[in-house]
């Protein structure tokens, strides 16, 4: 490990490196969670439980929340978690103790029979200003799904993050809905 002082420039560019290299293929046809077929692809899981780039992704998340009031980070599950947890513990080292959340898709049938996981018994959103994390966004309905389900709850989503925007329409669909979108990188890096 480096020990010398880090910079958003250069977590970026490592980041898109080690995306390269683990989480973005092309020239095979796939669906996409948005149902839209793409001949490029970003499995990001390989980036985000790597070490190396669980902790980019981290910090990365933590300085786009610079200067924004935020309670707790979270988004629908299973992307958004090893990225929540991630920023989760970045956040603890740089002073700014962000806890992490998750929303679930459906509400489990066992247990607490929770939506929003995370947080501890007896405990709420409500009242809190969340950042709703994302690792790809299409279209952008999986982080206005986990938006409603936190609105829902009495949160306030401050702002909606994601690792890498795909560039085919997230960015307007998610402003017109009226959040703030920070993509930390876009299919141009990458191109």
């Amino acid at each position: 490990m480096n020990s010398a002082p880090r910079s958003p420039a250069a977590d970026r560019a490592r980041l898109i490196e080690i995306i390269k290299r683990r989480s973005y293929f092309t020239g095979v046809e796939i669906r996409l969670a948005s149902g839209r077929t793409s001949n490029f692809y970003f499995n990001l899981k390989p980036t985000m439980l790597d070490p190396e780039g669980a902790y980019l992704i981290g910090n990365l998340v933590v300085d786009a929340l610079d200067g924004i009031d935020v309670d707790a980070i979270g988004g629908l599950e299973v992307g958004a978690i090893p990225m929540a947890a991630a920023a989760a513990a970045m956040s603890f080292t740089r002073g700014r103790p962000l806890p992490a959340f998750f929303v679930r898709k459906a509400v489990k049938e066992h247990g607490t029979k929770s939506l929003i996981e995370g947080l501890v018994r007896g405990e709420t959103i409500k009242g809190r200003r969340v950042v709703i994390l994302e690792d790809t966004t299409t279209t952008g309905g999986s982080p206005l799904k986990a938006c409603k389900a936190v609105e829902a709850e009495g949160a306030t989503v401050a702002r909606i993050v994601t690792i890498v925007d795909r560039q085919e329409g997230a960015a307007e669909i998610i402003r017109d809905a009226g959040y703030t979108y920070a993509p930390i990188l876009s299919l141009s890096d990458f191109l």
